[in-house]
């Protein structure tokens, strides 16, 4: 195995084994909430006190739970790697950052984070967020909002990603359902670069007849397992 850059990019599918819910409930709930009045810039627009509620909920069950084996296998492969590994998350949660990972890019913004909507600037953020909550970066403090990227909205840190993406020599992709962009297209990229692919998930994902290699399982076992093989090779 060639010991080049790796791009990994996570899902929701390795922070479930934490006991975080899924994002993409069958039924279209996210924690008994609708996905419209939680997660896009609408619902916070017309109930910002619900929005504020339901993050403030997500926090406070953040600091109950605690990373799993498989990120500490990619925390460890990250450190004993021998070139560059950069970990391109979906999830908001810090449970990579929590298990020893440090460079982790968060495609969709961070829960322990607030955000001015006017400045952009992003402040660490580790409890309650509340109405009146107001930034310091401008001359008319504007209200904090959660820094996650809500449905319609822009993912973040793109340039970096596919930066990583060109130079990468494996790509893994961990715990994500294959139909999000621009995060789908993440192994199309690697590909044309000549990446060797691999998709490790519960279950073969929409986009699994893009990858070259397939393991299939829960995240605890089959990354602990990758990672070996890697780190062995």
């Amino acid at each position: 195995m060639h010991k080049g850059n790796i791009v990994i990019l996570t899902g929701a599918g390795i922070s479930a084994e934490s006991g975080i819910s899924t994002f993409r409930a069958e039924d279209g709930l996210w924690e008994q909430h609708k996905l419209e009045d939680v997660a896009t810039p609408e619902g916070y627009q017309r109930n910002p006190e619900l929005v504020q509620q339901f993050y403030n909920g997500r926090r406070q069950l953040l600091h109950e739970v605690e990373p799993n084996a498989a990120h500490l296998a990619l925390a460890k492969l990250t450190a004993q790697w021998p070139a560059t590994v950069t970990l391109v998350t979906q999830n908001i949660d810090d449970l990579h950052e929590r298990a020893g990972s440090d460079n982790v890019l968060h495609l969709h913004g961070e829960l322990l984070k607030a955000r001015c909507p006017h400045s952009q600037q992003a402040i660490d953020w580790p409890g309650d967020l509340n109405i009146g909550d107001l930034c310091q970066c401008c001359q008319f403090p504007e209200q904090l909002r959660p820094h996650v990227v809500w449905f319609g909205e822009m993912p973040l840190l793109l340039d970096r990603i596919y930066q990583a993406l060109s130079e990468a020599s494996i790509f893994i992709s961990i715990g994500t359902s294959g139909n999000v962009y621009p995060a789908a297209g993440f192994v199309h990229e690697a590909a044309m670069h000549n990446a060797h692919t691999v998709e490790i998930n519960l279950e073969p994902s929409e986009g699994k007849n893009h990858f070259a290699e397939h393991r299939y399982g829960p995240a605890t076992e089959k990354v602990v397992e990758y990672v070996e093989e890697l780190l062995n090779s």
